[in-house]
């Protein structure tokens, strides 16, 4: 089979890898229009065990991953100067360049042949291939090009984002809440390596325009940003890397596959960054689109049983990823709640987790909420 993956993102490396390991006598072509040591952003972070997902299946790519990552089974939140841990719910991370240079070894060492600073401007190009796997994220060529027959949908949530790094060190993923005179911030941060760590900014849109922000450079933002969060980065700064202000893209597709070609990962739906889990459910589609390619029939036949059995598994987490984004979008107001209250809110924010979950999950944080409900206020 001769196969070419658009994308050298997660999903399209591992999706090249796995199936060339299988497969050795299958021809993959990976194209990837930027060169091999560059990305955006800092750090990706894996919610609770990590890539023990894949540990059944493939526990070579595990060992070769997991030393490198940092890990934390508490979340922080901080609330006008007042912080609170849950306990119990555990996250990973590692450098978003450190996680693709080891796919990237593993992808070449199995044979892909992986074509960087090659740019896909036309489709017309890949004729001949039996498969095309589009993984070229979340403003997918592909997906454009074939809008209608994928029953694409894609929008925006109101809240601004920036995506910095910095050098301060985070001992678990946390949260910062920073309300000033012109509005309210959020900060999720945490360690990626021992050096450095993920910074990602966000505030609604009123903050936004308060600040002026569509007037500002990216030097101009970050030094706000930095001034906002001074106490946080205690003396540290902000580190840009393509950080300007984004608002989260919700890509959405009805069908999964057209003719030969296969979408994964951002190019197919987005998770927002609130739940952690955008490069586990790329690394996943790889892997269901792998077994579905396996099974028996035509292409056309393999492709519909990846949709069928994926698709309803990425809607459910995708509906808690839009729950969870609806209480960002309004976390000013949540913002006003004790520091119990707010923290209650947040953890079950997706709605996935109710108190009885919540108690087995996170027992001291639930008996520290429970007391502070027979306190006098709330008497």
């Amino acid at each position: 089979m001769r196969i070419a993956v658009i994308g050298g993102g997660p999903g399209g490396l591992y999706f090249a890898y796995l199936w060339k390991k299988q497969h050795p006598d299958a021809h993959i072509d990976l194209f990837e229009q930027n060169a091999a040591d560059a990305t955006w952003g800092f750090g990706v972070v894996f919610s609770e065990q990590a890539l023990e997902f894949l540990r059944a299946d493939d526990p070579d790519t595990v060992d070769a991953i997991a030393p490198r990552m940092e890990s934390w089974k508490n979340i922080t939140l901080n609330l006008r100067s007042e912080s609170v841990e849950i306990d119990g719910v555990g996250f990973s991370s590692i450098g978003r360049l450190e996680l693709l240079t080891i796919l990237q070894h593993r992808a070449r060492a199995v044979g892909v042949t992986l074509r960087y600073d090659t740019l896909i401007q036309s489709l017309d190009r890949l004729t001949g291939y039996d498969l095309i796997v589009a993984a070229d994220g979340l403003n997918s060529l592909v997906r454009r090009t074939f809008e209608n027959q994928f029953g694409a949908s894609v929008s925006h949530s109101t809240n601004k984002f920036a995506w910095y790094g910095t050098t301060q060190r985070f001992e678990t993923l946390s949260q910062t809440f920073v309300k000033t005179e012109l509005g309210s911030f959020n900060a999720h941060h945490y360690r990626y390596s021992s050096a450095m760590s993920t910074f990602l900014v966000e505030c609604d849109m009123a903050t936004w325009q308060a600040y002026g922000f569509a007037d500002k450079t990216i030097e101009e933002s970050q030094a706000i940003c930095q001034q906002v969060f001074a106490s946080t980065l205690a003396g540290h700064e902000l580190i840009s890397n393509k950080s300007v202000w984004r608002n989260f893209p919700w890509i959405w597709n009805e069908h999964w596959s057209h003719q030969n070609i296969a979408l994964i990962g951002d190019a197919l739906h987005s998770a927002h960054f609130s739940i952690g889990s955008g490069t586990r459910l790329a690394i996943e589609d790889a892997i269901a689109l792998t077994r579905a390619l396996e099974t028996d029939g035509d292409i056309l036949a393999r492709l519909a049983r990846y949709e069928a059995g994926r698709k309803p598994i990425v809607k459910k987490l995708v509906t808690a990823a839009r729950t969870s984004a609806d209480w960002y979008e309004h976390f000013p107001e949540h913002m006003k709640l004790d520091l119990m209250d707010f923290a209650y809110s947040y953890i079950t924010r997706s709605g996935r987790i109710d108190d009885a979950r919540l108690r087995a999950m996170s027992p001291e944080f639930m008996a520290r909420y429970e007391a502070s409900r027979k306190g006098p206020t709330h008497a």
